[in-house]
């Protein structure tokens, strides 16, 4: 096993740690982007979710983006044939995100010094709930490694945002059993 292979391997198995270990999406989140663009040696990484009437995609977590590229303005899924792509269940990779008429912000990209994008969707159920990119500094194609890491880190993701939904349902179901039972206390 080469050390990089290693390398990710020992990432997922990080990524895998904090989804088991909190039910708090946002750190959880927060973890599997920084882990990614260490991994992968990138300048940054993103996980978008798709917004509940799938036609924007909501910045879940980011490292390595300034907060100008951030504020940029929304990905709307109909202009973003990148993301429209990625939604359909398709790993997508661009070359040159600064000219591909596919990427949604190519001045913006431009600015802030990305060059090659990589996307995976988040899958639940054969269903699309958000996308995990990377963004190289460089032009570059990513290997197959590199692709089967993030194929493998979304479908992570994806499990971990369908726990804290599921989690966070089993809550207010509880709290509403608890409320109830209450009122029949009372009387």
């Amino acid at each position: 096993m080469t050390g990089e292979k290693h390398d990710y391997f020992t990432s997922f198995y990080e990524v895998a740690k904090v989804v088991n270990a909190s039910l708090n999406t946002s750190q959880v989140l927060e973890e599997i982007v920084s882990c990614v663009a260490k991994a992968m040696k990138v300048k940054a990484c993103s996980l978008r979710v798709l917004e509940s009437r799938k036609k924007r995609l909501l910045m879940g977590a980011y490292c390595g983006l300034s907060d100008s590229y951030i504020r940029k303005g929304p990905i709307l899924v109909e202009e973003s044939g990148l993301d429209k792509n990625a939604l359909s269940g398709k790993t997508i990779q661009l070359k040159n995100a600064q000219t591909d008429k596919d990427f949604q912000y190519n001045e913006k990209a431009m600015a802030e010094g990305i060059k090659s994008v990589l996307v995976v969707p988040l899958m639940v159920e054969n269903k699309a709930v958000g996308v995990l990119r990377v963004y190289s500094a460089e032009e570059r194609e990513f290997d197959e490694n590199e692709i089967k890491f993030m194929e493998a880190v979304a479908n992570l993701s994806a499990i971990a945002l369908e726990n804290a939904r599921l989690h966070q349902a089993l809550q207010r179901d509880y709290d509403l059993l608890i409320e109830h039972k209450y009122r029949l206390d009372d009387n």
